[in-house]
């Protein structure tokens, strides 16, 4: 008989973002309540005492609530799909951390009857839920961690010593996350846990300075599509950056 995992939970996370249908749930953002339970070994973590033996919650708590406010989700079950989706993804090698085997997560509109009730969707998954596609690119590789027609999360891993060339997108609107500590976003050092959206036509640009692969988390709404990465000829002294946002 196999041991039981260890279960690691994040309680009571609020975070104010668009989820829902309706017109005015489209605009304005509602407060939500996210808890989420990872079952995995904690044994590494307890000897050894690194943190890379565990999971960072305070880094896990900024990349869920990334994944929330920035998806813009129309269901309930769309977003806690893509919350499980991505805490059962393999680590990259820029983040590591251990394997999560399963995950139970819960998600509640705080406000969405005006107090009369509190619509709450519990979810369980195992990593053989999941069939994670890894696409093969000229930079790197991308992970589609969850897709609907709206909303795209993936992740996108650039190769050592590698550009992403500069680009623009014309139907879609990104949002992206640097999770490694080695890329460079528009010529310039990238920060982990900082976030950027890009509007339609914004051209932007990674490249990956080090020996390891480097890793961020990207947003697509709607979900990606192919043709509409157009690689653009910008100088980079000449790209400039959106708004900064920190997550983690």
């Amino acid at each position: 008989m196999s041991t039981p995992l260890d279960r690691l939970s994040l309680r009571g996370m609020r975070f104010d973002c668009i989820v829902g249908l309706f017109d005015f749930e489209r605009n304005t953002p509602q407060p939500v309540e996210l808890d989420v339970t990872l079952h995995f070994d904690t044994r590494a973590a307890a000897k050894h005492g690194k943190l890379t033996s565990t999971v960072d919650y305070s880094r896990l708590l900024g990349e869920l609530r990334f994944i929330l406010v920035a998806g813009r989700f129309r269901l309930l079950e769309s977003a806690a799909e893509a919350v499980a989706a991505w805490l059962l993804a393999p680590p990259s090698q820029d983040a590591i951390r251990p394997q999560v085997e399963k995950v139970d997560v819960c998600l509640s509109k705080l406000v969405a009857l005006s107090g009369a009730a509190v619509p709450t969707l519990e979810i369980h998954r195992t990593r053989a839920d999941f069939q994670l596609t890894t696409e093969t690119k000229h930079f790197g590789y991308v992970d589609i961690i969850f897709e609907t027609r709206e909303c795209g999360v993936y992740r996108e891993r650039i190769y050592p010593k590698t550009v992403l060339p500069t680009h623009v997108h014309h139907h879609l609107d990104e949002s992206e996350l640097v999770l490694g500590d080695g890329l460079l976003l528009q010529g310039q050092p990238a920060v982990p846990g900082v976030a950027h959206t890009w509007p339609r036509g914004f051209p932007h640009r990674y490249e990956n300075v080090t020996d390891v692969e480097q890793s961020f988390l990207c947003i697509d709404r709607p979900a990606f599509i192919p043709t509409d990465e157009v690689e653009v000829d910008v100088p980079v002294e000449k790209l400039t950056r959106t708004e900064p946002v920190r997550f983690f």
